[in-house]
């Protein structure tokens, strides 16, 4: 352990120390508040499935490995589509070499593809990047979900995710009917977060995400949102801010 570290550690606070008795019964507290959650959660998954769909009939052409595709083609024969708007183009952090570090940080963290497709759900990535450049940053970051080029198509307006200050993150999700195709929902900002469970992971611990928007004790490490987060293959080039 390094003399930083053994300072830091001497110098944070921690929360207040109990018996064991005594966290059982603050813990059985918690537990049936994060019970009323999961069930409000389910509540509001439940009206999810009920929000009104809108049928998509305009002729997006995308550009994949194997050549054009439209949006039919992207569901891959299944009956579901979870579409990820990943930030790369212009304007976009880590252009025009790299993808958004923020959309990298949330890609690495989706599982086997295998789980979604039993379930008769495809995932796939579209960014308006041309796809040679796509196809480099893919074999950079050593994923191989499905990622196709919007480039040229009308796509990333239609579907909101082209702003005045330029392209932004989000999450579509489709449902196919035959050869018909509905919207059926959409996310940005921090309802992207189900697709990782890193936050999941940190929200269990007692520093939380160390963040400096989270209502921790007073001596918890903190650091702005978003100034922790690298690509995978950068943060042993860059120190982790304290």
């Amino acid at each position: 352990m390094t003399k930083q570290a053994t300072d830091k550690e001497r110098t944070m606070s921690i929360s207040r120390v109990v018996s064991a008795a005594e966290w059982e019964v603050e813990r059985d507290a918690l537990l049936a508040k994060e019970k009323e959650a999961t069930r409000a959660r389910d509540a509001l998954a439940a009206e999810r499935r009920r929000l009104p769909m809108v049928e998509i009939d305009e002729d997006y052409v995308f550009e994949g490995p194997n050549g054009k595709a439209s949006l039919l083609d992207l569901f891959e024969g299944r009956r579901q589509l979870i579409l990820y708007h990943f930030m790369f183009g212009p304007g976009a952090h880590g252009w025009p070499s790299a993808g958004c570090p923020g959309c990298s940080m949330f890609v690495d963290q989706v599982g086997h593809l295998a789980h979604l497709h039993a379930r008769d759900t495809t995932f796939v990535l579209v960014s308006i990047a041309p796809l040679a450049k796509i196809e480099a940053y893919k074999e950079r970051m050593g994923w191989s979900i499905p990622w196709f080029s919007s480039a040229g198509s009308d796509f990333n307006a239609d579907f909101g995710t082209t702003t005045e200050q330029g392209e932004i993150f989000g999450l579509s999700v489709f449902l196919r009917d035959g050869d018909r195709v509905y919207r059926t929902y959409f996310t940005d900002g921090r309802g992207v977060e189900a697709l990782g469970s890193v936050w999941t992971f940190l929200d269990l611990t007692p520093l939380g995400r160390q963040e400096d928007w989270e209502h921790s004790p007073d001596g918890y490490p903190q650091t702005p949102c978003y100034e922790w987060w690298r690509r995978h293959d950068e943060y042993e080039d860059a120190a982790v801010p304290s």
